[in-house]
């Protein structure tokens, strides 16, 4: 990535406290939890570093040492953590994994109400200075789920990248669980409301297609040959600065058994691209034996952003191979985060699915 591509991520992270292997919450607790870190945002900005990038992440945390070991985790791996506010309102958000296997399905249980992000308020954020140097702004649709407060936050934060002229990224991620916060209204009619606000600063749009008909009301329409093309088009019909859409196609078929592969529509050649191909085929990744998927939609958004920025991988194909291969890595490691490097992934794009030991 050039030196005038720096990405800057905001949203939230928290304590990730995952029962250990298969057990379930009743087996694991009272007992032993495995603690990392993680948060859509921050994942993206992690694994754009580890990757090569350059990364800054910006959120609210309170002033305590799990913070402290928190922010320390990020700057580890090259995140840029300067701007990361610390403040005495509000505390760290959490959630619980208990990981799915087999038939069964993983479980997570939010416990982020009144965490820092969610009630630090625009104006203590240092904008000017955030966005000094950088190229690139990422958000996703999980931030403005949190609270009013952090919707707020999160399109004043959309409209000062976009007065700096800015690329805007920003990963859909709709989650019922957490779109509460205004009686009346059931999570995908909020979800709407609220990104209506924040999509017509945003260029590259990522999301499934669940994501787009929970979040934006865009069904394919009835009898479409090609229901991915139709819905990027009507994306772009109805948000006309939508540069690329883009997102992972998952045939789950147990929960460690899945195909992974990825779509991206490029507007200015009307084209939809597909990832991996064999030959001129697509021919998905199957994943047999997945260690941890979350975080693997967080993976394919920071190789697309990477790639984009980075001039040799741009080509739309490549960008799109890129981000496929990064996030089905991310599925072979525990926790949140993708530490696979850019060589790693270019060999799995390369051809290179053997798992081998490296001698």
């Amino acid at each position: 990535m050039s030196s005038g591509s720096r990405v800057v991520a905001f949203g939230e992270i928290m304590g990730r406290l995952a029962a250990p292997g298969y057990q379930r919450f009743q087996q694991a607790m009272p007992g032993t939890v495995e603690v990392t870190f993680a948060g859509a945002e921050a994942n993206v900005a992690m694994s754009i570093a580890h990757l090569g990038g350059q990364a800054s992440f910006v959120t609210a945390l309170p002033e305590h040492a799990v913070a402290d070991a928190c922010v320390a985790n990020l700057r580890a791996v090259g995140v840029d953590t300067r701007h990361i506010l610390r403040t005495p309102q509000g505390r760290l958000g959490l959630y619980f994994l208990e990981t799915g296997v087999n038939q069964r399905p993983g479980n997570v249980i939010y416990d982020r109400e009144n965490s820092s992000i969610s009630v630090t308020p625009p104006k203590d954020y240092p904008w000017e200075e955030i966005f000094q140097g950088a190229g690139w702004f990422h958000i996703s649709g999980i931030t403005p789920a949190i609270s009013k407060n952090a919707a707020a936050v999160a399109l004043h934060a959309l409209r000062e990248a976009s007065s700096r002229g800015l690329r805007i990224s920003c990963d859909l991620n709709f989650r019922s669980k957490l779109w509460t916060w205004k009686a009346g209204l059931r999570p995908h009619e909020l979800a709407t409301l609220a990104m209506r606000e924040l999509l017509p600063y945003v260029h590259v749009l990522i999301g499934g297609r669940e994501d787009a008909a929970a979040m934006m009301g865009i069904h394919a329409s009835p009898g479409s040959t090609d229901p991915v093309l139709d819905v990027s088009r009507q994306i772009k019909a109805l948000y006309p600065q939508v540069t690329h859409v883009a997102m992972t196609l998952r045939k789950s078929l147990s929960a460690n058994h899945h195909n992974w592969g990825g779509m991206l529509y490029d507007s200015t050649l009307d084209e939809v691209f597909l990832a991996p191909l064999n030959g001129d085929r697509y021919q998905p990744y199957a994943i047999t034996d997945i260690v941890d998927r979350l975080g693997g939609g967080d993976a394919f958004a920071a190789g697309l952003v990477f790639a984009l920025n980075s001039p040799d991988l741009a080509e739309p194909q490549t960008a799109l191979s890129f981000a496929v291969a990064a996030s089905c890595l991310a599925h072979s490691i525990p926790g949140d985060f993708n530490f696979s490097t850019r060589g790693e992934v270019e060999a799995l794009m390369a051809g290179n699915s053997s798992g081998r030991v490296n001698r």
